[in-house]
């Protein structure tokens, strides 16, 4: 008799219930992409269930052979430490299950085309008569202290870019690294150009999309001559759902590799050398399924005053971890907060 598999859909998690809602939609849709395989999902901070909780699920239904993968765009910290260091520490404590770890959603075709139907449905809603060759393109990445992660945003800029041949594209970043969103949009401002479409290169909703839209309305109110379309985010698209479905089966063909050439804690990376060989180890234990639900909340309120979580940068907590220091703290387009 052969070992049952299953998989595991590892999230980063949100206090905003919508996300949680969003994600279990894509777990869900991965189900049914996969019905031969038993799928849970989990959450990494802020949410129930935890990951724990789903990899709990797939014991119970005699799964021994798990296939997890991670349910972010870009392989940064969460992607390559935090997950990895939960799912083994799990692995440690129950004898005879094995979990293989998948790559994350990375760059590719099918959420390029995804993106590409998001940005034109946006468009579609322009009240100007201004052509694409009069209107610029940002997107908007989540924002990372992997560099790698980073200029994956800008890779998918361009592809956009040229692919749907707009006038102009810029990226900017939600959080932890620069220039942030308000700071680049009044930079696109400047250009000349008589319509502005911000992208949130997103999974799913959630406080920081929320962040990205208000500065957008704020930037919009100082620059009536410009026109801003607020594109949607990727979430459920059938076109993410094909991609995660793509990234299991890649773990069953041995193919479930990450780009570990442009990892900084492999590699010497310009600015981030003293980063290689970094243990790696979950930041987010303190956190795991607070957030959201009633009897978290108490929880929740708590820990408010000391960790915000939007991973602006190399900020410290009284709770005893720290993450490593951001080498550009000081940059005057970063966010405040990593300027300790």
């Amino acid at each position: 008799m052969s070992e049952k598999l299953g998989v595991m859909v590892c999230g980063h998690g949100s206090r905003d219930e919508r996300a949680v809602v969003e994600f279990q939609s894509v777990a869900e849709g991965l189900r049914e992409r996969l019905p031969h395989l038993d799928t849970e999902w989990g959450l990494l901070e802020f949410a129930t269930p935890i990951i724990r909780t789903g990899l709990d699920a797939l014991l119970e239904k005699g799964v021994r052979r798990v296939l997890a993968v991670p349910g972010m765009l870009f392989a940064a910290g969460h992607a390559k430490n935090d997950i990895p260091s939960v799912l083994n520490r799990y692995q440690a404590e129950h004898e005879g299950v094995q979990i293989e770890y998948g790559r994350e959603l990375g760059i590719d075709l099918k959420l390029i085309r995804a993106a590409g139907e998001r940005v034109e449905a946006a468009l579609e809603t322009s009240k100007t008569d201004a052509n694409k060759h009069e209107t610029l393109l940002m997107v908007v990445g989540r924002g990372a202290s992997d560099p790698d992660a980073n200029s994956n945003v800008s890779k998918v800029m361009r592809m956009l870019w040229e692919g749907l041949g707009f006038g102009w594209g810029e990226v900017c970043y939600s959080g932890v690294t620069f220039p942030l969103v308000e700071q680049g949009l009044e930079h696109a401002a400047k250009l000349g150009y008589k319509r502005i479409i911000v992208f949130p290169y997103f999974l799913f909703t959630g406080i920081l999309v929320q962040r990205i839209y208000d500065h957008t309305d704020l930037v919009a109110a100082r620059h009536p001559d410009i026109e801003f379309i607020k594109a949607g985010y990727l979430n459920d698209h059938p076109l993410v759902l094909d991609c995660f479905a793509e990234r299991v089966q890649e773990i069953l063909d041995g193919t479930n590799n990450m780009n570990c050439q442009l990892c900084k804690y492999r590699e010497q990376f310009l600015g981030f050398e003293d980063q290689v060989g970094e243990r790696q180890e979950s930041h987010h234990h303190h956190v795991e399924g607070i957030g959201t639900g009633p009897e978290d909340e108490s929880k929740s309120a708590q820990h408010e005053h000391t960790h915000d979580h939007d991973h602006d940068g190399g900020h410290s907590h009284d709770h005893g971890h720290t993450h490593h220091p951001y080498p550009h703290a000081d940059h005057p387009l970063g966010p405040k907060s990593m300027k300790n």
